[in-house]
């Protein structure tokens, strides 16, 4: 078996393991069930995810992007396609609007099937410093950047809803893990997957156990959450194992739709949230610039 292979197996069971420990602490914690958490809580998830921010934000354009447009590029080369139409950026546009349908799709779906009564507010508006939750969690205010839109209520439709809108993305995001084509880029990667990915599952976990979610089906959202990135590395690798006649230009079109994708959640979800959310802002940077900086490095090493 290939090393590279074996780098990317090895991802595949890291990110389904931690997936799952991350998940299912807030399941097994009575905490999570009525906790309005606390400030330092708060701070530091929100840090983290500034972090995790920062190395996607690297990953994105330091490797993803000029990786992807090479390949593409050597791909048209080959073939003789010759266009002043920009097709690469074209297809990075599409995984963008891929994703950005999808979730728009499901949340529509939220939106027809929430009931009027349940419109109490999920993340409360604390910037006065006098919001109160019932039964929320600011937790998910700070960690869950993933999380749209301020989900309106614990319904156990809208934890689905929002378990499915989380579980599309992953598989892009494990697709880009599983078409790397270097054992560097798959940690690089999947490094800045790991620790994300660890900040969404508790978030989700602790939005499904306050939504009055029977303990089997909390354990069944984030079973099958937790294996949503590793079969996004799954199809990559039988992508690039089958070894097709066109299997080199189909590579370049996922990695150029996963590039999208990377795209969409860097700048219009992590970023946004942390960035627009009060408190700390200079620190926040900071964190931003910590982990672009050692994703730069890596990414320099290599």
């Amino acid at each position: 078996m290939e090393y590279i292979l074996q780098v990317k197996i090895g991802a595949l069971f890291g990110l389904l393991l931690l997936t799952l420990l991350f998940g299912f602490i807030p399941a097994q914690i009575k905490w999570f069930r009525n906790t309005n958490g606390t400030e330092p809580h708060r701070t530091v998830l929100s840090l983290i995810s500034c972090f995790a921010g920062g190395v996607f934000l690297a990953a994105c354009l330091l490797d993803i992007i000029p990786d992807y447009l090479s390949d593409i590029n050597t791909e048209l080369d080959a073939r003789k396609i010759e266009t002043s139409f920009p097709l690469p950026e074209f297809i990075m546009a599409a995984g963008f609007f891929t994703v950005l349908i999808l979730e728009k799709l499901v949340l529509n779906c939220r939106e027809m099937g929430g009931a009027q009564e349940e419109r109490a507010p999920l993340i409360p508006d604390n910037r006065n410093g006098h919001g109160h939750g019932h039964g929320t969690s600011p937790d998910l205010e700070s960690s869950g950047h993933h999380v749209h839109v301020d989900f309106q209520a614990h319904s156990p439709f809208r934890s689905f809803m929002l378990f499915l809108s989380l579980s599309l993305h992953s598989v892009f995001e494990g697709l880009a893990i599983g078409l790397q084509d270097t054992d560097s880029k798959v940690l690089e990667i999947c490094i800045a997957i790991l620790v994300h990915k660890s900040i969404i599952v508790f978030s989700l976990s602790v939005k499904l156990v306050q939504s009055a979610v029977r303990p089997l089906w909390v354990a069944a959202y984030i079973g099958v959450f937790a294996l949503m990135s590793p079969l996004g590395i799954a199809i990559g690798i039988s992508v690039m194992e089958a070894q097709l006649e066109a299997g080199a230009l189909i590579q370049a079109i996922l990695e150029g739709l996963a590039a999208g994708t990377f795209i969409y959640i860097t700048f219009l979800e992590i970023l946004p949230h942390e960035l627009n959310s009060p408190g700390k802002q200079l620190l926040k940077v900071l964190f931003i610039l910590l982990g672009f900086s050692v994703m730069g490095a890596l990414t320099f090493l290599d």
